[in-house]
């Protein structure tokens, strides 16, 4: 496959998905690992397996299901993605991000995305919810960026403001959201690794050093992706383990871990969600196609 799609190729895409659904959705979803159950409360959806849509990244990660559904939540019509893909899975940046791409050419202006990230700040706690105010690209930083390539001008500029990358409105609506549903939640800086190995401790010190609250494997090439385009932004980090930046003997780490508490924080998650979709600012109205 080709290092860069093209516009073609992603309209194509693009025009798969549109065929296979009765909806025109404004706002996406992208779920992280362990909470692909959120998208369970999208009503009437029509479910596209990923498997079925050319060039498309299947997802090879445990939790991570690979299918889209298209629905109605909380009165927004949506696009979920259960399933992102991940870099270290062997695709390109520009596989990765196709997602985001095809989201902009069916209509969405509003993205959320999860992903359960270790907790590096040592104020948080496992199972806290981090709304993302600024990311650490460290691969995009050394040259693995999603830009890279030539430029599509009707995708966006050549070279972006990233000076907000995540919308401030939308977190102080998931800020109030939160604690209308009876819980806090946390503000940080998420760093984006490019793993699969988890970090070592000088690492995670490292992190820690240049202002990072929280670090993962995802999210930052997404989050360029959509502002190049114009989107707005909503991160949410599940701290779903603590980084262990002075371990003692026996200390480990495992995905098995961050699936479990995934599943334990799915409740509040799935709370702030819909009350965040629920008062999302609505720019055009949202109808189901015919």
């Amino acid at each position: 496959m080709a290092e860069f799609l093209t516009r073609i190729q992603v309209e194509g895409t693009a025009a798969i998905i549109r065929n296979r659904s009765r909806y025109q959705p404004t706002v996406g979803i992208i779920l992280g690992s362990g909470l692909n159950d959120v998208a369970n409360a999208v009503q009437n959806a029509d479910v596209i397996p990923t498997s079925q849509i050319p060039h498309w990244p299947t997802s090879t990660v445990p939790g991570h299901k690979g299918r889209l559904l298209l629905g109605r939540l909380e009165g927004k019509v949506v696009l979920v993605l259960q399933g992102r893909t991940h870099f270290y899975e062997g695709y390109n940046m520009d596989q990765i991000t196709l997602p985001v791409r095809v989201m902009h050419i069916l209509g969405i202006r509003t993205l959320i995305l999860t992903n359960a990230a270790g907790g590096i700040n040592p104020s948080f706690h496992t199972g806290d919810l981090m709304l993302i105010k600024d990311h650490i690209n460290l691969p995009g930083m050394a040259g693995a960026n999603p830009l890279r390539g030539p430029n599509d001008a009707s995708f966006g500029p050549r070279f972006p403001d990233m000076t907000e990358p995540y919308d401030a409105q939308l977190r102080q609506i998931a800020h109030d959201q939160a604690r209308a549903a009876g819980f806090e939640t946390r503000e940080g800086v998420y760093a984006f690794v490019a793993g699969p190995s988890f970090e070592t401790p000088a690492e995670l010190r490292y992190l820690h050093g240049i202002g990072a609250d929280a670090v993962g494997m995802s999210t930052a090439p997404e989050v360029v992706v959509a502002r190049h385009a114009g989107m707005r932004v909503l991160g949410i980090s599940t701290i779903t383990n603590m980084a262990k930046l002075h371990p003692e003997v026996g200390d480990v780490t495992s995905h098995e871990e961050v699936l479990e508490v995934g599943q334990q924080v799915l409740p509040r998650l799935t709370a702030l969600l819909h009350g965040v979709i629920r008062h999302l600012p609505t720019a055009v109205d949202e109808a189901e196609t015919a």
